[in-house]
């Protein structure tokens, strides 16, 4: 592979990366890879290096299955595995993939490490997770809202729960594409505002208290765990923090007739969300999972091969 110098590359960071127009054709692409009907191999000859800084179910198995159906090879590299884990600058590390590999995926915590990662490699990054934003699932649930609803013009979806990195990226997503999102978050618990104030200029994007209200009238009801990853140590203080938060069939009613529920998963039963709801058939949770090995190999396709939408 001949070294490229920076610049020649497109990285996945956050959703507004893309614009509405390119984040259309992602879909149309990721759509026809859903349907089975995409046989190119694209990334045939590349590889994509997988930096797992946080253990992953989806996030791993969707991306290296994606990389070998596209004609590719992925490697998993724990912080056991590299460098990186004892110490090793990311910029290093980032300069040194960067002679090896043709793609990087990196799931971590902090986001300046991926801003930082992208800021010195020369392959195309694609982040896979950080605390502040969870784009690639984003695209998964907006995939999954376009398979079921038609698409997301016109629609109100609601957030329920924490203002994590998933709120975050939902509301990056209204910010683009301008659909209405309402997010019921306890006091403290608030998405990012510099996020929630941009998006707020495109989009009716608001914060709540009252998760009926946040409901009502709804076409798509998300939640996601109470305490995400790293944040195990805080889970009763945020159990007490969420009490009422819970997504139950009671508070579904107050959604439309055909509203879908989503969930990124892992998910715990009984807390963020009743079993017969996500269960139950408004539930859309398991398309939603695989639509992650759908979009993850459109935004490849795209980034690593310059692939349009098929």
């Amino acid at each position: 592979m001949t070294h490229r110098p920076n610049g020649m590359h497109r990285d996945f960071l956050a959703i507004p990366d893309f614009s509405a127009q390119e984040l259309g054709e992602l879909f149309q692409l990721a759509d026809t890879m859903r349907r089975g009907q995409y046989t190119e191999h694209p990334l045939a000859g590349k590889s994509l290096a997988m930096i797992f800084m946080k253990s992953s179910t989806r996030t791993r198995v969707s991306f290296e299955v994606g990389t070998w159906h596209l004609g590719g090879h992925a490697l998993f590299l724990s912080p056991r595995d590299i460098q990186l884990g004892r110490g090793e600058p990311i910029a290093d590390t980032a300069r040194v993939l960067s002679r090896y590999v043709d793609g990087i995926m990196i799931r971590t915590f902090a986001h300046a490490e991926v801003e930082e990662l992208a800021k010195y490699a020369d392959v195309p990054v694609i982040n896979g997770l950080t605390d502040l934003l969870h784009p690639c699932q984003v695209l998964a649930d907006l995939l999954t809202v376009r398979q079921h609803l038609g698409g997301w013009a016109g629609k109100r979806v609601a957030w329920i729960g924490d203002g994590n990195n998933m709120a975050n990226s939902w509301i990056n997503a209204a910010y683009r594409l301008g659909f209405e999102l309402r997010l019921a978050c306890p006091e403290g618990y608030d998405p990012d505002a510099k996020i929630l104030a941009r998006a707020q200029t495109t989009a009716v994007v608001k914060i709540v208290r009252d998760v009926a209200e946040a409901v009502d009238g709804a076409d798509v009801v998300n939640t996601d765990v109470w305490a995400s990853m790293g944040q195990e140590e805080e889970q009763e203080r945020r159990m007490r923090a969420f009490a009422g938060f819970t997504v139950t069939s009671k508070l579904m009613a107050k959604a439309k007739r055909d509203a879908i529920f989503l969930h990124c998963l892992p998910a715990h039963r009984g807390e963020e969300v009743a079993a017969d709801v996500i269960d139950g058939p408004q539930s859309r949770v398991w398309d939603e999972a695989e639509n992650r090995l759908h979009v993850q190999k459109a935004v490849m396709a795209i980034l690593m091969a310059g692939n349009k939408q098929g």
